[in-house]
């Protein structure tokens, strides 16, 4: 029995991970992959040491940080890491000091065009410190001096990650990748590793799968390129299609960003999908790219990897703020990431090369196939089943024939199985 994650579960999975300071390395990411292991116990974690040098890049040190603040001179915090955790820019280094208000100016960050939002700010690869408040708050200093304390360490240590790996009947590979890099926002993080959590226990659920699914749970972008600096030559043998999973969370529509090739079974399979569940999804260009999908398609990688989106990062007005709370995502709007996932999948799966058994056209009434009455709906199922069977020569894919004759793939699995029963078409998952 297939079993599908509810709106809701999903939710209150995004309701215990909020509150979690995550960033490229540190607690909050092992604490992150924790709780997704509770999920998913035969996830794995693993971890790489700082200053590992993989592809281009190296490992940089990790970072955690306990507390930060901004105090006035009557010792009120104005700012506390402990009401918001964005109020810090990611990655700053450790410290505590008294400076009047133009100097610490020098330290803030905020959106005069988002006046009541925390901006999400990071220096990851350079020695820096700020932090992070509404303009609003930002307009409200006074001249004054101010405390500003931030208890964090950076140190040698290790980043962390997370895969999991649903063998099938092939070993051949469906790549889907997440992060789990961000500190508290819903959509932009944690939509992505929940819906893939989600899509995880469904794949597990399945009787026997085809293809071999793997699950990558990274911090971005140096997390993409850890695990091809280890897994590079597997997974360009035998990933056949592949999504990035990001931002499917909301309740506004999907989007469609396509790999680096544009035209692989990832690119089919997205369009396919999103065209028949939200004819009005905006699709967007290669150039429109910024998240893991850069490393997986860059030259000499080539992974046939796209990315399925609701709300595409950096094109919604919440994004990389403190307004893309748990107010943006919603149960109805995860369980739509998750079902358009489902879906892509269940493509993947069924699709094939159909090739017809008989010359002609087959004769469907004396197999049972043809309706002895007549109604529309009816005559619109056999023209159905005859646009198909026409386009059975075995060149062509399921998917290719299902854009021919422009009905959702899911309408041709019965008709499949009933023409395969009947001995009036054969089934390769390879072309002949």
């Amino acid at each position: 029995m297939k079993k599908v994650t509810s709106g809701d579960e999903m939710y209150a999975w995004a309701e215990d991970l909020f509150p979690i300071c995550r960033s490229l390395t540190g607690s909050g990411v092992r604490d992150t992959l924790s709780y997704l292991k509770n999920l998913l116990p035969t996830l794995n974690m693993h971890e790489i040491k700082t200053g590992e040098n993989v592809l281009d890049w190296q490992v940089p040190l990790e970072w955690d940080i306990k507390d930060a603040y901004i105090e006035n001179e009557k010792g009120k915090k104005i700012i506390d890491f402990n009401t918001s955790n964005l109020h810090v820019v990611g990655y700053s280094e450790p410290i505590d000091t008294i400076l009047d208000l133009a100097e610490l100016q020098k330290h803030l960050h905020s959106l005069p065009s988002l006046p009541n939002a925390i901006p999400y700010i990071t220096s990851y690869y350079s020695r820096n410190w700020g932090f992070c408040l509404s303009h609003e708050q930002r307009l409200a200093l006074e001249d004054t001096k101010y405390h500003a304390v931030i208890d964090s360490e950076l140190k040698d240590g290790v980043l962390n990650y997370s895969d999991l790996v649903i063998k099938g009947q092939s070993s051949k590979e469906v790549l889907l990748s997440t992060y789990v890099c961000h500190p508290s926002m819903g959509n932009n993080e944690l939509s992505g590793p929940i819906v893939s959590a989600a899509l995880a226990k469904w794949i597990n659920s399945l009787e026997s799968p085809y293809y071999t699914y793997r699950f990558i749970f990274i911090p971005e972008t140096i997390g993409s390129i850890v695990y091809l600096s280890q897994h590079m030559e597997h997974l360009k043998s035998n990933v056949i299609a592949g999504f990035n999973i990001t931002c499917v969370g909301d309740d506004r529509c999907y989007s469609f960003l396509p790999s680096r090739n544009g035209s692989t079974l990832a690119d089919r399979v997205g369009k396919h999908v999103l065209s028949h569940i939200d004819s009005d999804y905006k699709q967007y260009t290669w150039l429109d790219r910024g998240s893991d999908e850069r490393q997986y398609c860059a030259p000499g990688v080539d992974l046939p990897i796209a990315t399925i989106m609701r709300s595409k990062y950096d094109e919604y007005p919440e994004y990389h703020t403190s307004l893309d709370d748990l107010s943006l995502i919603s149960p109805a709007g995860l369980r739509g990431g998750l079902n358009a996932f489902i879906k892509a999948i269940e493509v993947i799966e069924f699709n094939c090369f159909p090739k017809a058994q008989v010359l002609g056209e087959p004769q469907l009434g004396k197999r049972g196939l043809y309706p002895e009455t007549s109604t529309k709906e009816s005559t619109d199922a056999v023209r159905t089943m005859m646009d198909f069977t026409t386009y059975a020569d075995g060149e062509i894919d399921l998917l290719e024939i299902a854009e021919k004759i422009n009905v959702p793939i899911w309408e041709l699995y019965a008709i499949v199985k009933k023409l395969v029963q009947h001995g009036l078409i054969s089934i390769s998952k390879e072309q002949k």
